[in-house]
């Protein structure tokens, strides 16, 4: 009951997390609505929300280096999380301290991805678990908090939305107190010394990773904002469009389930070309065709352009130095997952009013160079995850 397998460990802490995650992305909006704060206040919020994430994971999460670090962090931070998330319930509707706990909540979650990411690819280089596997009940976890909030909020109104947040937390904290059956331990003596941003910044390698996630994951920048909004546009319902967008986390989930089977002979380049030929297909389909069998094919590919694409960015990682996995995930979340991401959904509203549904068209070409991009590990070792 109190000790769990690295298995075990990471995927109940997961759940726990993302449980928490998959409230706070769609819902926090619409709990600051209720709280009477303005659009354009919410729009302010939201942003310095991914913006502090952006800072915490390239100046605070680089500092976690040691793998034996790992997991105190994680209870610290899991902590941190949920009293930031019980104070928000006594902000009301004050601007100023909703302001505050927003910019503590995000420094105590935005390192937790990368972290726990982090553990998982130090278990799995040493043959503990799969990733894939593992990560998936991440995303299970987002399925049913996002659904079960929504379900409460409807029946006991908006005020219950932290609380559901809170309770995954308190879950994930949970988890993450009891030790596992195998601590995870640094294997090589250069591990304890703590590796410079700009120092690993200095890799070719390093930067066009950076690169071609950014171009694949930045594609989605207008699917996650104004896929919504261009569906209801054209006719379909609201409960038709959560119905496609929990599709595509289906698809996500059977692609992370699947993973060991379906890439163990692939390269990474080779995964980041296959994302970008999905991609292609995907927002193409989405900008041209407007019946439900082809939003359904669009939406399948979702297990591609993004799960496909960040097992190989994972895949990288786990070839580096254990001391580097963090910085690594660090500049990952941070750049591609951050920053990007934050510029290019600013860039996808003013060009959804200039374009429209065209918009897509400009995500589909991101993917072109990534077709002509090689990236491998100087290494010519593959690592190969176990069960």
């Amino acid at each position: 009951m109190f000790r769990s397998s690295p298995y075990g460990w990471t995927s109940q802490y997961l759940f726990g997390f993302f449980f928490s995650y998959g409230v706070y992305l769609p819902f926090w909006g619409l709990w600051f609505a209720h709280l009477g704060v303005s659009a354009s206040n919410i729009g302010l919020l939201i942003g310095l929300g991914l913006a502090v994430r952006c800072f915490a994971n390239l100046v605070l999460t680089p500092r976690i280096h040691k793998v034996e670090h790992l997991l105190p962090a994680l209870r610290w931070l899991t902590l941190a999380a949920l009293v930031s998330c019980i104070i928000y319930i006594f902000c009301g509707g004050s601007l100023w301290a909703l302001t505050a706990v927003t910019v503590l909540f995000n420094l105590a979650a935005g390192p937790v991805i990368p972290i726990s990411d982090a553990l998982a690819n130090h278990y799995a280089n040493d043959g503990h678990l799969d990733y894939g596997r593992t990560r998936l009940w991440g995303s299970i976890a987002f399925i049913g908090g996002s659904t079960l909030v929504g379900v409460f909020a409807a029946k006991y109104g908006a005020d219950v939305i932290p609380w559901v947040a809170i309770a995954g937390l308190a879950l994930a904290l949970l988890f993450s107190v009891r030790k596992p059956t195998i601590e995870p331990q640094a294997h090589e003596a250069s591990a304890q010394a703590r590796p410079k941003l700009g120092e690993i910044l200095r890799d070719s390698m390093v930067v066009r990773l950076l690169v071609i996630t950014a171009l694949l994951q930045g594609s989605h920048a207008a699917y996650y904002s104004f896929s919504a909004i261009y569906w209801n546009d054209i006719g379909y319902s609201e409960d038709v469009i959560g119905y496609l967008w929990s599709f595509s986390v289906v698809a996500e989930i059977a692609v992370f389930a699947m993973s060991k089977r379906l890439f163990v002979n692939w390269s990474v380049a080779g995964m980041f070309r296959l994302a970008a030929v999905g991609v292609l297909v995907r927002w193409g389909l989405t900008a041209s065709m407007t019946e439900l069998p082809f939003l359904v094919m669009a939406q399948a590919l979702h297990g591609v352009t993004f799960a496909a694409a960040h097992l190989a960015a994972i895949r990288y990682i786990q070839q580096s130095p254990s001391n580097q996995m963090v910085a690594l995930q660090a500049l990952y979340n941070a750049l591609p997952l951050g920053a990007f991401m934050a510029l290019m959904t600013a860039v996808s509203g003013w060009l959804y009013g200039v374009v429209g549904s065209s918009l897509f068209w400009i995500m589909a070409a991101m993917a072109v160079p990534v077709l002509f991009m090689q990236i491998e590990k100087k290494t010519s070792a593959q690592v190969v995850n176990q069960p």
